[in-house]
């Protein structure tokens, strides 16, 4: 007899089980849920008029700030949506995907000054409107501005470099 009682853990047996395998236990580096984890008191701290801790507003920008604890709308901040009125348009909305790829290099400084002033340097050059220093002698409003009304220009809404 012995021998049947140290084989009998060896035999297969049903087992229920009440708790759960990992006894709920979760990586929750790998479940991403903002602004919902957390004690009380870390909320109070994000909610709070000053705020200790940031709340992750996951990508969607405030249209407006904080000033003396209230929030001040700046309409110039709400995002439009601006769509153009296609009725009378011919083209049609969908592309081809047999349609050829469009491949364009990197538009240089080199390309920049022969779109922008080249043709202006050549006509003041074939009419003899340049000075001995190579200055025009009649300059475009472009050629009259200061490097730093240049760069205020530049720096303007609706300007190219955004």
């Amino acid at each position: 007899m012995p021998k049947i009682s140290s084989l009998v853990n060896f035999i297969a047996k049903r087992n229920i089980s009440l708790t759960a395998p990992r006894e709920g236990k979760r990586n929750f580096r790998k479940f991403v849920i903002a602004n919902k984890r957390g004690t009380r008191i870390h909320k109070q701290q994000q909610m709070g008029p000053n705020a200790q801790l940031e709340v992750d507003k996951r990508g969607v920008r405030d249209i407006g700030y904080q000033l003396n604890g209230r929030f001040v709308k700046v309409p110039e901040m709400i995002p439009e949506i601006i769509v153009p009125n296609l009725k009378d348009c011919d083209l049609n909305p969908y592309v081809s995907y047999k349609a050829e790829d469009v491949i364009q290099s990197e538009f240089t400084a080199q390309q920049l000054f022969d779109a922008v002033y080249s043709k202006k340097i050549v006509t003041d050059f074939k009419q003899g409107k340049l000075d001995a220093d190579g200055q025009p002698l009649e300059p475009s409003v472009e050629e009259k501005l200061q490097p730093d009304e240049a760069i205020q220009r530049a720096k303007r809404t609706g300007s190219d470099i955004f």
